[in-house]
């Protein structure tokens, strides 16, 4: 087994770019998690870093829009948003093309998926990287899910992703740790940004901890967006890692509203237990 670590976090742009807007005592305690996941990826002595995030226009549109891409690049540049308005500076991180390809290949014994050999990073996954690896000192492998333009991936084959993503983690001797980002409920770029339904993130975060796969699955779209905003759909990250963790459960670490940042802020961590069964949900 060689998944040493598994967890998750929030994206959102005003994690960074209004950090000095927020509630000083709530956000000091969300930096500490995220200090904490950090610390936790390291003790796990990872040599490899597997992102599982969500595409907002950033490297496909409309015209060409896979419902998951792996990068599969030597290096990728971002973030591509303003540095001063994202208060993160452009950089360029490491990638590592062989592990990239091992994995892919794995994966698409069970699974349809892409690649891309060139892929850009926004602050879905710049922001979680300015805290779990500041230095920008381990390879990063990034999984990109549609979370943009309907028709999205349905929830049971996010989930037989997960699984054969872990399938394909095993199978390599690199120690990886994974993790996942996303909303949870969000409205971004909308009236509504700034909005958030803590019931609904209270809700699906009690199903992800508990790895309870029927629950994480049911949610319809429409439901996900009236209840959690069309930034809702990054669920679909979440329900990927707990596709790679199946058999184990994890421990919500932090959570809170913030309205500034315009999301409910997310640290969680997952167990990395031998999974229960090896077999996809939904078939391949």
């Amino acid at each position: 087994m060689t998944l040493v670590f598994a967890g998750a976090c929030s994206h959102a742009p005003g994690i960074t770019g209004r950090a000095d807007r927020a509630d000083k005592q709530v956000r000091d305690e969300f930096y500490a998690n995220f200090d904490r996941l950090a610390a936790a990826i390291r003790e796990a002595g990872a040599e490899a870093l597997v992102v599982i995030a969500a595409e907002h226009f950033a490297n496909f549109f409309r015209n060409n829009m896979p419902s998951c891409a792996i990068g599969m690049a030597e290096y990728y540049t971002g973030p591509i948003e303003d540095e001063e308005w994202l208060g993160i500076k452009k950089t360029r991180v490491p990638g590592n093309v062989d592990l990239s390809k091992r994995l892919i290949q794995r994966v698409m014994q069970d699974v349809d998926i892409s690649f891309a050999e060139e892929m850009q990073f926004d602050h879905g996954v710049s922001v979680p990287l300015h805290f779990l690896t500041p230095e920008y000192d381990l390879d990063v492998v990034p999984i990109i899910f549609n979370c943009q333009a309907p028709p999205l991936m349905p929830l049971h084959r996010v989930y037989a992703f997960g699984q054969a993503l872990r399938k394909a983690i095993d199978a390599v001797p690199e120690k990886i740790a994974v993790v996942c980002t996303g909303g949870i409920s969000h409205w971004p770029a909308t009236p509504d940004s700034g909005k958030i339904n803590e019931d609904f993130d209270r809700e699906f975060l009690e199903h992800f901890v508990s790895n309870d796969r029927e629950a994480l699955t049911s949610y319809s779209d429409s439901e996900i967006y009236d209840r959690a905003g069309q930034g809702g759909f990054e669920i679909r990250t979440y329900v990927a890692l707990a596709g790679l963790c199946e058999g184990a459960q994890g421990e919500l670490w932090f959570y809170a509203p913030i309205p500034i940042f315009a999301v409910g802020c997310t640290i969680a961590s997952m167990g990395v237990e031998p999974v229960a069964s090896s077999a996809p949900a939904g078939g391949s």
